[in-house]
């Protein structure tokens, strides 16, 4: 297996929205590379990178895929990422550990919502990026609009076109290289074979204006070479290059290529534009760690002879093939068949074979240095997040922060007693998406799954069943409303007495019940002065109110932010126990509640929503209707960004919704924020939906 020095090695991922043909230019350059011996197609299920069932039947990518193959004598490590807003997550997770990426976007259709959440991604992490402007094949494609649009979009860098399309929609057949004026006229053939020639004359005086923009652009990269260039002087193909690179490593400026996945169109001077603009590890240089408990911030250089380090950004779990852990390697090498220090868990894992991945092909290697991507498998304690190191010098790397997953479903196994057979499943696809979240509503009981989308959740459930064997039932959740009272009952009073032949039952207690500000939970003080109660009694008494707190008198919620103020009683020496305490001090809070004005209290969630300006309105004037409060609006490029405070009753199912409005471009966030008082016109509704739901 031939090794590569480190500065003829490049990482990257091919980032952007869904559908936009990442998937399809990662197959072209596989195929250029003769990685693969035919043009994969995710349409036709052949594609190398979209291997999963789920991935085939979908028609696009639901996870990362990593990829290496080599070009002019450079290895290129490459993650396809997907690109709807359900599996974003994993993106992000990848982009923490690249050194480049390639934005795509579609000459039909422009810079889409997600092309902007992963330049955001892309701006956290200080990636480098080029950009293919991809479907120039495709009807209404129009590279100059395009253009356009990712000026108004991305004003942070100084978007530069390095090519220019010959011919459009049907007739597009190749491109112009600005640079070197050379015209690349390809077969239609989807072989990716093409001849070199001159500039058609039609497109000479583009071609010029175009050059002498991208000149202009890429000498401000340098002070001496733009002074040579404001001097008159002639510049050298290789100084144009310095500058590209330069430019583009230090995001001053993003270059602009185009073609067509389908067609294998421009793949190739894209593959050579990633080795001529794009970092090797060395051109990032040192990268930051902590040392282990501690903020104590240290470097690590990539050099081979440097200490170990190791990011671990992805997690691959099959029932029967195990654990697939895979690593980027930062600084130093790992051998095969050896021991790593995992430095986040303070744990060793012995490790065998170490591979390069192609898709679901692994190839077998016997050591990685610094920039590679790599698996090992059937490791038993390393999770997505942890760092490998020399334990003589340990360093702990910072993981990705993941967006938050914005949907949540209820589960109920199709087959009773199937729980524990769901939650150890979910568990197993947690180690490998970092964005699903499962738990129990401690108030409901529901076993709850939360995830980025309903078609998120949908392929989660899809691969558990494939993969484990268990199936469970999908339902929206029960809304946690909580009960409380709006007024003070003072001298609440409740006497316990029964009569049933040897020892009796007596107890009896006096309470003043008072509301608490809202989140303030649950307040018992014990007032009592005299000895009409031995203050043995008193826990017991606690305990009695706090379970009658689980199921108040409304609707059976339970109750919240209240006080109760213990300060007299009766007891008898002979029938007066713990248990009659109890029972008393739980009838008097249910009667004091009923005085107190008990009312319903609904959680209120806190959104972001992110929308295209042109459905803005359509977007306020939804949330207005579902009882939400506006608190402001931001703007983001062509999009606004919407701050608001909803119901969560009214939100359960707000991701298709926003889908719908947005035609798939819109996005949002959310989270718990406090509980509110349900209006008096829906409160008998709920009172009755949920006494309904008892009875059945």
């Amino acid at each position: 297996m031939k090794k590569f020095d480190t500065e003829f090695i490049r990482n990257l991922a091919i980032i952007g929205h869904g559908g936009d043909g990442k998937t399809s230019i990662t197959e072209a350059a596989l195929f250029l590379s003769g990685v693969n011996t035919r043009l994969g197609s995710v349409d036709e299920g052949t594609s190398l990178m979209d291997f999963e069932p789920e991935e085939i039947k979908r028609g696009g990518s639901i996870l990362s895929s990593i990829a290496n193959f080599p070009w002019e004598k450079h290895l290129i490590y490459w993650i396809d990422t997907p690109g709807y807003a359900n599996f974003i997550g994993d993106t992000k997770a990848c982009m923490r550990v690249v050194d480049g990426a390639i934005v795509v976007v579609s000459a039909n259709d422009g810079v889409k919502v997600q092309t902007n959440t992963v330049w955001d991604f892309a701006n956290e992490y200080e990636i480098p990026r080029v950009i293919f402007i991809n479907r120039m094949e495709a009807d209404r494609a129009n590279f100059e609009a395009t253009l356009d649009d990712l000026k108004d979009n991305f004003k942070d860098v100084r978007i530069v076109p390095l090519m220019i399309p010959i011919g459009k929609e049907g007739d597009f057949k190749g491109v112009i290289d600005l640079l070197t004026q050379r015209a690349y006229l390809y077969q239609d053939d989807a072989s990716g074979k093409f001849e070199t020639g001159d500039i058609p004359a039609d497109l000479a005086d583009s071609v010029a204006t175009y050059r002498e923009q991208l000149v202009e652009a890429l000498v401000e990269a340098d002070d001496e070479i733009m002074e040579k260039y404001l001097e008159g002087e002639e510049l050298a193909p290789e100084e144009l290059l310095a500058c590209l690179k330069k430019g583009t490593c230090e995001r001053q400026i993003a270059p602009v290529v185009c073609g067509s996945a389908i067609k294998n169109i421009g793949i190739s001077q894209l593959l050579d534009l990633v080795i001529t603009a794009l970092p090797s590890p060395i051109d990032r240089g040192s990268v930051k760690g902590n040392k282990p408990g501690t903020d104590e911030e240290i470097t690590r250089e990539p050099k081979s002879d440097a200490p170990f380090s190791a990011f671990v950004f992805k997690t691959i779990s099959d029932p029967f093939a195990g654990r697939l852990t895979i690593f980027r390697v930062y600084s130093g090498s790992v051998q095969a068949d050896s021991t790593l220090y995992n430095a986040t868990k303070d744990v060793k894992e012995r490790i065998g074979q170490i591979f390069r991945l192609v898709g679901k092909k692994q190839e077998g290697v016997g050591s990685a240095s610094v920039g590679e991507l790599i698996a090992v498998a059937k490791l038993k304690e390393t999770a997505t997040g942890d760092t490998f190191c020399d334990e003589s010098d340990p360093i702990v790397y910072e993981p990705a922060k993941l967006p938050n997953p914005m949907i949540t479903f209820a589960l109920k196994p199709k087959s009773r007693g199937d729980e524990d057979k769901v939650a150890n499943a979910l568990q197993r696809l947690m180690e490998e998406d970092l964005t699903i979240q499962l738990g129990r509503d401690e108030q409901t009981r529901e076993l709850l799954l939360t995830g980025m989308g309903q078609l998120h959740i949908e392929t989660t459930l899809e691969k558990m069943k494939r993969k484990f064997g268990v199936e469970v039932d999908l339902s929206t959740p029960k809304v946690p409303y909580k009960e409380t009272i709006k007024k003070a009952a003072k001298g609440v009073i409740y006497r316990h007495k029964k009569q049933t032949g040897g020892h009796g039952q007596f107890a009896e207690v006096h309470f003043d019940i008072s509301p608490l500000p809202r989140g303030g939970g649950f307040e018992f003080e014990n007032a009592l002065t005299g000895m009409n109660v031995p203050r043995g009694f008193v826990p017991a008494v606690e305990k009695g109110i706090l379970e009658a707190m689980s199921g108040g008198v409304v609707a059976g919620y339970p109750v919240v932010d209240v006080k109760v103020r213990f300060y007299d009683g009766k007891s008898h020496e002979v029938d007066s126990s713990e248990m009659a305490f109890k029972i008393a001090a739980s009838m008097c809070f249910k009667k004091g509640v009923q005085e107190a004005h008990p009312t319903l209290l609904e959680p209120i969630m806190k959104m972001e929503i992110v929308t295209p300006e042109e459905n803005l309105g359509d977007v306020m004037g939804d949330i207005n209707s579902r009882r939400g409060k506006v608190l402001g609006m931001d703007s983001k490029g062509k999009y606004q960004v919407v701050k608001a405070l909803v119901p969560m009753a009214e939100v359960l199912k707000y991701a298709p919704d926003l889908r719908s409005m947005t035609g798939g471009r819109g996005n949002f966030t959310m989270e718990f924020s406090h509980y509110e008082e349900v209006p008096a016109n829906l409160k008998d509704k709920i009172v009755a939906q949920q006494k309904a739901a008892e009875e059945e």
